[in-house]
């Protein structure tokens, strides 16, 4: 059972219908005991580092997660629920992250060219690196697929972890990942087939 982590946060439905649609049982929970009995962890996130930081925070979430993912289990961060697997985020502010791969949070604007919209919106080819194999979570992709991006931030100073980029005027974190945790600030689940067989790889860990 994969538990899609509610903290007040997050495109829940979507994620959790799109989950479905491969045939894996998920339940979308707040609650601590449903956590530990996972096998597996979705971290969800649309909106502000700080506010979703201090829900997670609030309710207790990240020492659950931390633990959990210190046990072995697999936890997978999608989108803002990526970005907060970093150790701190300089969205209006620094701000304390989960620490789970080490990293910084930090604004597009002034990084990619001017004349490129921020936030980036749409389709982009994912780059994998040629010094490292492939994630586990992209067995089934192709380097160039096309996933759905919708970010005015991106996790920088975290190159050992970093599993894919693409390119936005300048190459950006598209995904990271350290042992179990695996981040994508793209969103898998608005991504079509191939974002499905992301979802699909995590599966099989």
């Amino acid at each position: 059972m994969i538990a899609i982590i509610d903290y007040g946060v997050g495109n829940l439905f979507s994620l959790s219908s799109s989950f479905k649609s491969i045939g894996a049982n998920t339940v979308v929970t707040g609650d601590p005991e449903v956590i530990k009995k996972a096998e597996k962890l979705v971290l969800p996130g649309v909106g502000a580092f700080s506010d979703a930081a201090a829900k997670l925070r609030e309710s207790g979430l990240d020492k659950v997660i931390i633990e959990e993912v210190k046990n072995g289990k697999p936890l997978l961060g999608i989108c803002l629920g990526m970005q907060m697997l970093f150790t701190e985020s300089l969205e209006y502010g620094t701000h304390k992250g989960l620490g789970l791969i080490p990293g910084s949070v930090v604004p597009m604007k002034g990084v990619v060219p001017a004349e490129l919209k921020v936030p980036h919106i749409g389709w982009n080819g994912l780059i994998f690196p040629e010094n490292k194999p492939k994630s586990k979570i992209f067995k089934y992709l192709n380097p160039g697929d096309h996933m759905y991006f919708v970010h005015s931030f991106y996790a920088t100073n975290c190159e050992d972890y970093v599993s894919s980029k693409t390119e936005y005027g300048v190459l950006l974190t598209a995904s990271a990942e350290n042992k179990n945790v695996y981040g994508v600030q793209f969103h898998p689940e608005k991504s079509g087939e191939k974002g499905l067989l992301i979802l699909k790889a995590f599966c099989e860990l």
